[in-house]
C-alpha cells in the first residue's frame, strides 16, 4: 500500500509539472498557410495563447521555405483600401491569445522557394521577445495561388494595397 502510495504522488507531481509548464508557456493552434507558388509570396495563420502571467512578443520568425519573413497587419485604409503593414512585433497580452488570420495580423513569407500545394507540411521557428523560440510545422491549405502566380506582392515599402472596393469620390 505505501508503494502505491509513492507511486500516485509521484504521478501527480509529474502531471502537475506537465500542466504548470503548459500553463508558463505560449502555445500555437490550427497552424496554417495558403497555397502559394513558388517565387511568390505567402501567408502563415494560427491561433497563439500566451499561458504565462507576463506578456509577451512575436518578433521574428524564420523557416526554409521562403527568402525572407516578415510580421504584417492588414486592415482597411480610409479610402476603402486593404492595405498590408509590416510590423515589428505583434503583442501577446499575459493569459490571452491572439489570431493571425486572413485580414489581420499574419507572417508573411516572401519569395517562396518551392510550391506551396495542399495537404503539403513546412516547418516554421517563431521568434519572441522573452519566451523561447518556437518550433512549428505548417499546414498547406487550398486556395491563394490567384494571387501569387505572376510573384506580384512586392512590399519593397512596407505596404501593399488590393482595392476591396471602389472609392467614393
Amino acid at each position: 500500500m505505501k508503494r502505491i502510495m509513492e507511486l500516485l504522488s509521484i504521478l501527480l507531481g509529474l502531471t502537475l509539472s506537465a500542466c504548470q509548464a503548459r500553463s508558463s508557456g505560449i502555445e500555437a493552434r490550427d497552424v496554417w498557410a495558403r497555397a502559394a507558388l513558388k517565387d511568390g509570396n505567402g501567408a502563415v495563420y494560427m491561433i497563439l495563447h500566451n499561458h504565462s502571467s507576463q506578456p509577451d512578443e512575436l518578433v521574428g520568425a524564420s523557416a526554409d521555405i521562403a527568402q525572407g519573413i516578415e510580421l504584417h497587419k492588414s486592415e482597411v485604409n480610409d479610402q476603402g483600401v486593404m492595405v498590408m503593414l509590416k510590423q515589428d512585433s505583434i503583442s501577446l497580452p499575459a493569459r490571452d491569445k491572439v489570431q493571425l488570420q486572413p485580414g489581420g495580423y499574419h507572417i508573411m513569407l516572401l519569395g517562396l522557394t518551392k510550391d506551396l500545394k495542399e495537404g503539403d507540411t513546412f516547418d516554421i521557428v517563431l521568434k519572441f521577445k522573452s519566451h523561447p523560440d518556437l518550433p512549428l510545422q505548417v499546414t498547406v491549405r487550398a486556395g491563394g495561388t490567384e494571387m501569387h502566380q505572376d510573384g506580384a506582392d512586392e512590399h519593397g515599402n512596407g505596404t501593399h494595397q488590393h482595392p476591396i472596393s471602389t472609392p467614393t469620390p
